[in-house]
């Protein structure tokens, strides 16, 4: 895995901290929710179009932190979150708020979680 320049446990966090607040702006919102409501609670939709967008904004914000543009510099972030959220509660924490944008909520059926 290639490394990134400047890539520390604080560039990851204030990184996770940009994409959460881009995923925040006003235009983003509306086009989120926009994207959610058409694709309702059905994973196909929401991998149709929830996820692309939720991509792109993330995109948007690692390119200006030394990524590569596209898939690949999407996927060597992960990689690296994902590495560093075994080591810090923080970095986890925010890894799973960005996440929750991707996914739609899961619903726990209550007699399953009642067998378990």
């Amino acid at each position: 895995m290639a490394s990134v320049p400047g890539f520390t446990l604080e560039a990851a966090k204030a990184i996770l901290t940009e994409i959460l607040t881009a995923f925040n702006t006003p235009e983003n919102v509306q086009k989120l929710t926009e994207a959610k409501e058409g694709s309702g609670n059905e994973m196909l939709k929401m991998m149709q179009f929830v996820f692309p967008l939720a991509t792109q904004i993330q995109m948007d914000v690692i390119k200006n932190y030394g990524f590569p543009e596209g898939k690949d510099g999407v996927i060597q972030f992960a990689q690296l979150i994902r590495a560093l959220e075994r080591e810090d509660a923080e970095i986890a924490q925010l890894h799973s708020q960005v996440l929750s944008y991707f996914l739609p909520p899961l619903t726990i059926n209550s007699s399953t979680e009642a067998s378990l």
